[in-house]
């Protein structure tokens, strides 16, 4: 707030301080903060699903996905090894089969991890008060999860809005 009493609209500054005092991956959360107002409506509610071209994914599928990138490396190929050494006896003899195989296991063990880091960092947002999540899906909507209901996070207006104004690079 102002010396008047009226609060300023935040700023991508604002935003990153926020997470600075709450998170300890305040770079991480920013950028789960940043896909998940890329997927929200106008009115900042992304998920439970979203449409990636021709494709739906759960919001946290896409975001792990789309973050993805960030898992490569020598700890990806580390994992790779330990993968092809825990599937060995099992993988066929063509070799470019066997890529595959290994490359689908590992694809998938960091997709949960990904989950899993990105489920933490919304916590830090939720903690900000960036974010706002509930729970949606099988029968009814619902505050807690489980069920088979998936999360559906709502951006907060002048985070979003903030977000939004800095949408373009130049």
């Amino acid at each position: 707030m102002n010396d008047i009493g009226i609060s300023q609209p935040l700023d991508l500054g604002t935003i990153l301080r926020r997470l600075a005092h709450v998170s300890a991956r305040p770079r991480y959360a920013f950028l789960v903060l940043n896909l998940i107002s890329e997927a929200a409506d106008s009115a900042g509610h992304a998920g439970p699903m979203v449409v990636d071209g021709n494709r739906t994914f759960l919001l946290r599928d896409r975001i792990s996905d789309a973050l993805s990138p960030l898992a490569l490396g020598e700890r990806r190929e580390s994992l790779k090894q330990r993968v092809a050494a825990s599937l060995a006896g099992e993988l066929p003899a063509d070799p470019d089969l066997a890529e595959a195989i290994v490359k689908a296991a590992v694809d998938e063990r960091v997709r949960a991890s990904s989950k899993t880091n990105v489920s933490r960092a919304v916590g830090d947002l939720l903690r900000a008060g960036l974010v706002r999540r509930h729970y949606a899906g099988w029968r009814t909507n619902h505050q807690h999860r489980g069920g088979q209901r998936s999360a559906v996070y709502t951006v907060e207006a002048d985070a979003f809005a903030a977000l939004r104004r800095r949408s373009m690079l130049l």
